[in-house]
């Protein structure tokens, strides 16, 4: 079960292209100047199951998914559980909002084990001092995009180089 707040279909801010995003309650770093304050209590949220969220993931054909919140990783083993059947049961492209750090997050074996199933990580703490909107998808400098699986393979942080393609006028 996961403390969830809300599951927004056919987004285009939480990553590129059309996305599921589903937002988890509970949140530990209660960054100043979050933009969602009200995800930090884990009780907000409703409980789902992994059956109920993944219904709803999957009935989205061409969407990919988006783990948000709150922070996902409060929650690791139900959003494990929950992105290894997205991608058995449809190899849709997971992304992740987290305040911790990729290098933190490989020292906690539960959390660990989720990035397994994720493909870009956006990590740290949101820092109101190093704001920029010119950003894509995410809130501040300090923030990186990072490509999971290959940083997985090479044992160090390889970047997610996100390249939007030029719309034709």
């Amino acid at each position: 079960m996961l403390s969830i707040l809300d599951i927004i279909e056919d987004t285009t801010v939480d990553g590129p292209g059309f996305r599921t995003s589903i937002y988890a309650a509970g949140c530990p770093n209660r960054c100043p100047g979050c933009h969602n304050p009200e995800s930090w209590d884990i009780d907000r949220g409703h409980w789902m199951s992994t059956d109920e969220i993944l219904e709803k993931v999957l009935a989205d054909d061409f969407a990919d998914v988006t783990f948000s919140g709150g922070d996902p990783m409060y929650q690791p083993e139900g959003f494990a559980k929950l992105a290894c059947a997205i991608k058995e049961k449809s190899g849709k492209n997971i992304w992740c909002y987290t305040g911790y750090t990729f290098e933190t997050l490989l020292r906690n074996p539960l959390q660990a084990k989720l990035l397994q199933y994720i493909d870009v990580l956006v990590d740290g703490k949101f820092k109101q001092e190093l704001r920029d909107e010119s950003l894509c998808f995410r809130g501040s400098k300090n923030q990186r995009l990072i490509d999971v699986q290959a940083s997985l393979r090479t044992e160090e942080v390889v970047a997610y180089n996100y390249n939007p393609v030029p719309r034709i006028a």
